[in-house]
């Protein structure tokens, strides 16, 4: 919270209200607050709220945030999202807009936005600090989902193709409207284009965990055949970087006339097993991580004399055993192992994998990785238990992040960097559906 980080809110609100205090710098002292306590500001009184509200209107609030986890509690009710400070160590609690946040899947969380799915399989980017909710291209403009109707013109349900590029490897399945999230989305982002100020989402998909995008002002999904199994998407100078699930990297120029596809790094290991991320350093390095996990039962005691019995998808859990590093060596197309991330900090799962410098943010932990559930089927499910926690990667050892009882809820708890960035309310209006 900079100079105030000693000061109690009595003697902030007094600092503040001093009647020679102009708007302007009332402006300027907000702007060193960390988001929430700056959102607590702007609801203390009239004059606040104003320099709030200019400090946003103006954009003139930069002040780098520390990730925060986003989960829901039954007890708060169906439209509240709670927000853990790992800064402050406490919990904020948001009310968010319609439909209820308890019962979207979160697919994704990129630059302060959410990527939600509804009970329609209908994709939602949403900001929870500002409230904002942007409605994408629907799901039926995604080249693999058809819409079924019924005789009086409403979807009924959907088909699902199983096909990429120009092969189909399957028949078609078919899907009711709520169940088809399940199926489809693995991962979804939310890129800024730092010369237009102007916003790209980009959805890994299944079938076999392809690619599509959609600008802001598009009315339909962009699919970007031939490559497959892409793991995690980063944006860095206007190109998008995929990695897939056997360390392969494919860059993609979104901006040009048309979109081309060329490969960096062909592969990088001959089995898929562990889950892939890509993540760009502070120093502007790309790097590739890899996440080992195993399968781990959670089922009640047993008769050792009983027959062994398949076990219920809720009684497994995945659990992170180790992560390796590497540095992509653009120039020589190979990656070069790491064996510390020294004074970093890694965030990974199905946020944008992000990584800061623990110097920079002192209640972090330094070469540690702080995870939460990634994969189909795993973070999609309602279970009891979650990979989620500090991974310490000088003894392969996980610590709680909090109390596991407000982890095991649903949707499954995602990272999210709290911002106050809104985006043109043009994309309200053309991808708005009935």
């Amino acid at each position: 919270m900079g100079m105030f980080i000693l000061l109690s809110w009595r003697q902030l609100f007094w600092a503040l209200n001093l009647p020679e205090l102009p708007v302007e710098i009332l402006v300027n002292i907000l702007a060193l607050l960390d988001i929430p306590d700056l959102v607590r500001a702007g609801s203390v009184c009239s004059s606040w709220n104003a320099a709030y509200t200019s400090l946003r209107s103006l954009g003139m609030y930069r002040r780098p945030q520390t990730p925060c986890l986003l989960y829901t509690s039954e007890s708060y009710g169906d439209n509240v999202a709670c927000l853990y400070s790992l800064a402050e160590k406490r919990v904020y609690k948001l009310t968010l807009p319609e439909p209820p946040i308890r019962s979207r899947h979160l697919i994704g969380s990129t630059n302060g936005w959410l990527v939600t799915a509804d009970d329609r399989s209908e994709l939602h980017m949403i900001n929870p600090i500002t409230g904002e909710q942007i409605a994408l291209p629907s799901v039926i403009t995604i080249e693999q989902v058809e819409p079924i109707f019924d005789e009086a013109g409403a979807i009924q349900r959907y088909e699902f193709s199983q096909y990429y590029g120009e092969e189909e490897f399957s028949i078609p399945s078919f899907h009711a409207l709520h169940e088809l999230r399940d199926y489809l989305y693995v991962k979804a982002f939310v890129f800024t284009d730092s010369t237009s100020g102007s916003y790209t989402v980009v959805l890994i998909h299944n079938p076999i965990g392809q690619l599509s995008f959609a600008k802001a002002g598009d009315r339909s999904w962009t699919w970007l055949p031939p490559g497959a199994d892409y793991e995690d998407c980063i944006y860095m100078d206007g190109i998008l970087y995929a990695v897939t699930n056997i360390g392969g990297i494919d860059v993609f120029d979104l901006n040009g006339p048309t979109v081309s596809r060329k490969v960096i790094i062909d592969r990088t290991k001959d089995y898929i097993y562990e889950h892939m991320y890509l993540v760009q350093a502070p120093s502007g390095d790309l790097l590739q991580v890899w996440r080992e996990q195993d399968r781990k039962i959670v089922a009640a005691e047993e008769d050792e004399d009983a027959p062994e019995r398949d076990h219920d998808p809720s009684e497994i859990f995945m659990e992170t055993r180790k992560i390796m590093l590497y540095k992509v060596d653009m120039d020589a197309k190979e990656l070069v192992e790491m064996s510390s991330l020294h004074d970093l900090v890694l965030f990974l799962g199905l946020s944008q994998s992000h990584c800061l410098s623990a110097g920079e943010c002192p209640q972090l932990k330094a070469n540690h990785v702080y995870l939460t559930d990634d994969g189909l089927g795993f973070a999609l499910r309602k279970q009891d238990c979650r990979d989620i926690g500090v991974f310490n990667l000088d003894n392969n050892n996980t610590e709680e992040v909090v109390s596991p009882q407000l982890l095991c809820s649903w949707p499954a708890p995602i990272w999210i960097t709290p911002s106050l960035s809104n985006v043109s309310s043009g994309w309200n209006n053309i991808c708005a559906r009935s």
